[in-house]
């Protein structure tokens, strides 16, 4: 029984940081650059976030203030969405 109790607690403690881990990002700066070509994007603080293919601009330019909503992927940044602040 014992046993049983601690593979549990062992299983429910992986599992909030396997789900805590998942969690997404948020940074809020000023657009450095935007590179539609390369699908990156650049803030002024030097955080760089790639794109994803789906990415539609909203119309990022150089000193814009966005608010980017971001995952890891290995070492990159990804991010999720992009929405320009006023």
């Amino acid at each position: 029984m014992r046993k049983l109790v601690f593979s549990a607690a062992a299983i429910a403690t992986l599992a909030t940081v396997s789900i805590a881990s998942a969690a997404v990002h948020h940074t809020t700066g000023k657009v450095k650059t935007y590179d539609a070509t390369a699908m990156s994007l650049m803030l002024e603080d030097g955080t760089t976030f790639t794109l994803p293919k789906t990415f539609k601009n909203p119309g990022l330019n150089a000193g814009e203030k966005v608010r980017v909503s971001w995952d890891m992927s290995g070492k990159n940044k990804v991010a999720e969405t992009v929405k320009l602040l006023k």
